[in-house]
């Protein structure tokens, strides 16, 4: 069983900086990519930012400029540096992984795995 454990999120003023960071622990064999969705009332959830292993990266256009994501491969777990913050910023973001678990007899198995989700508000 593979858990993503989220942390960082809570309450800034817009311009403010937040950091989340998330861990995965558990049966992974390898990790292909981890990033962080985010989903806002009445919106649905979209991709913030990505990070492939290889240390490729991936931005909303929105975050662009604003947003830096990491990962740590040996310590599996992928950060999001959050800057000058916007009230549209405001959102549960999850952390999510892609990766391969191995079974029994070599066969590889293609999973995915979600966190719980930390909030995130953008409000002066």
């Amino acid at each position: 069983q593979v858990q993503l454990v989220e942390s960082g999120g809570g309450l800034v003023q817009p311009g403010g900086s937040l950091r989340l960071s998330c861990v995965a622990s558990g049966s992974i064999f390898s990790i292909y990519a981890m990033g962080w969705y985010r989903q806002a009332p009445g919106k649905q959830r979209e991709l913030v930012a990505s990070i492939t292993s290889g240390g490729s990266t991936n931005y909303a256009d929105s975050v662009k400029g604003r947003f830096t994501i990491s990962r740590d491969n040996a310590k599996s777990t992928v950060s999001l540096q959050m800057n000058s913050l916007k009230p549209e910023d405001t959102a549960v973001y999850y952390c999510w992984l892609d990766y391969r678990r191995m079974l029994s007899g070599g066969l590889i198995q293609a999973l995915d795995a979600w966190g719980q989700g930390t909030l995130v508000t953008v409000s002066s």
